[in-house]
């Protein structure tokens, strides 16, 4: 499956060279979407609201990272400029970590913060991810 297909992707560069893709929501979900690879290594940076609105783009997303054809061997989730997210965002995540699992494919959240960081704690999840330190506040 094409990521790019699937987010209705506009191009812009890294400081690598490497082809982001972005993708903004509908006004209601306020989020935007941007996928970094780096040979066999993923990074989706997510930007704005996760909530019900939201997360459908986002399990759209994994799903064409985790089951794509080209190979990957991991995915980080970078979470620092998520300012809400909602049970079903936490859902979306723990779906997608259960499928990297069955694929041997790595999964990691960064820049965990704030109510993010507190949803995750107080729903016990948090050590299920593995976290990895960058972007705002404690991984």
């Amino acid at each position: 499956m094409d990521i790019t297909k699937d987010l209705a992707a506009r191009p812009r560069r890294t400081v690598r060279g490497q082809h982001l893709k972005s993708h903004e929501s509908t006004a209601s979900s306020h989020l935007a979407i941007a996928i970094d690879r780096s040979g066999t290594e993923v990074t989706v940076r997510l930007h704005g609201r996760i909530d019900v609105d939201s997360s459908p783009d986002i399990r759209d997303c994994f799903l064409a990272i985790l089951s794509g054809e080209e190979s990957v061997h991991a995915v980080t989730v970078d979470l620092s400029d998520v300012n809400h997210i909602e049970a079903s965002g936490i859902a979306t995540l723990v779906e997608a970590l259960k499928i990297a699992g069955l694929r041997q494919i790595r999964f990691h959240l960064q820049g965990l913060h704030g109510s993010v960081l507190r949803l995750f704690e107080v729903t016990g999840l948090l050590p299920l991810f593995e976290t990895i330190h960058g972007g705002k506040g404690v991984a």
